[in-house]
């Protein structure tokens, strides 16, 4: 083979070499945006007083909102009967009974129809009422079915199951069951759904890419920023509570398809909603504030126009006109003793 000949070879195998290496330049910038690698070494950073830019001041703030609810007092939300929401059914027992006795006797669901019930006893030692514990003794029972959720109200054929499972329980262990009278709690049930209906409320915006789309990972690694953390189900990432078993401050959603691709950073996504359930989010951790924040924190971000759900753009002035009904619908829930994030509320808008 001549000189000339492996010039050429050897030229064409650069020129190649070049076309591939272009090939899959373009194909990376022209595909979605991943996440970027974590440094391998990241050092503590203590904050300063320096002057920041506007992009830097929101996203420390949206940051320092999210850890709110790391803040508090971890505890666990325990489910008490309550009158406003509970038709509560008096379980009388001539002496006190084990809890290894009621326990065996426990209906195997807790629900009647679409709504759930529970059963509690007071306590012979302690004199409080409590879920039936194994190493307790019990002198009295009672037994609420709750009258109403987003499924509607209770209707008869529900509270009759209620009445059935409760029956039988008293039988097991002995005792003789009081139940309201099923017209008055129907009534009573239609009037708290009606009310319920509203006075529900689960705000959310829409963060739109302007430009590239993104990939899972990318989503991920910017909403990591904020405090979120991937949820049970593909698609969603939460915001969690303080406390033990509570709703999330907020929740993250996008295509569940895309979560559970091959390759989840293959998948473009446009769009992520932003979303907070006002009913079951406490007040306390400000979570209309924590929610305005995130979403201008991850549209600067992530390059992404805040809109509505009919896709308007969401100004500062929307952000506080939505904050200003968000006050009216808080007072009317603390005005009928079902305040946002409290026990009752959580069971009713649930």
């Amino acid at each position: 083979m001549s000189t000339l000949t492996i010039a050429l070879a050897s030229l064409g195998g650069v020129v190649l070499a070049g076309v591939v290496a272009h090939g899959a330049w373009q194909a990376r910038k022209s595909g979605p945006k991943r996440a970027t690698p974590p440094p391998e070494r990241s050092e503590p950073r203590e904050p300063v007083m320096d002057p920041m830019d506007p992009v830097d001041t929101v996203a420390v703030a949206a940051e320092a909102l999210a850890d709110l609810p790391e803040r508090r007092a971890n505890r666990r939300i325990v489910n008490r009967l309550d009158a406003l929401i509970d038709a509560i059914a008096a379980v009388r027992i001539e002496a006190p009974v084990s809890g290894a006795v009621v326990i065996a006797h426990l209906p195997t669901s807790r629900r009647a129809g679409g709504k759930p019930f529970l059963i509690e006893g007071l306590n012979s030692e302690t004199g409080e009422w409590e879920a039936p514990a194994h190493s307790q003794r019990y002198g009295e029972f009672q037994a609420g079915v709750q009258l109403a959720n987003r499924t509607g109200a209770l209707n008869e054929i529900e509270y009759s199951e209620f009445v059935q499972k409760i029956q039988a329980f008293a039988e097991g262990i002995g005792a003789l069951a009081d139940f309201p009278d099923m017209l008055e709690a129907v009534a009573s049930a239609r009037e708290l759904d009606g009310f319920a209906s509203q006075h529900d409320a689960q705000l959310a915006v829409q963060l739109q890419a302007r430009s590239a789309a993104w990939s899972v990972g990318y989503i991920q690694q910017h909403a990591g920023r904020h405090g979120f953390v991937p949820g049970v189900v593909p698609g969603r990432l939460v915001m969690p509570a303080a406390d033990e078993g509570a709703p999330p401050v907020l929740t993250i959603t996008f295509d569940s398809q895309a979560a559970l691709a091959d390759d989840p950073n293959l998948a473009a996504l446009r769009d992520v909603t932003l979303s907070f359930d006002v009913p079951q989010t406490d007040v306390a951790v400000e979570p209309f504030v924590v929610w305005q924040a995130s979403a201008q924190a991850l549209s600067l971000g992530m390059d992404a126009s805040i809109v509505d759900d009919n896709g308007r753009p969401l100004s500062p002035e929307g952000f506080a006109a939505i904050g200003a009904e968000l006050g009216r619908l808080y007072t009317a829930l603390q005005d009928r003793d079902v305040a946002a994030g409290s026990p009752a509320a959580r069971r009713l808008f649930s």
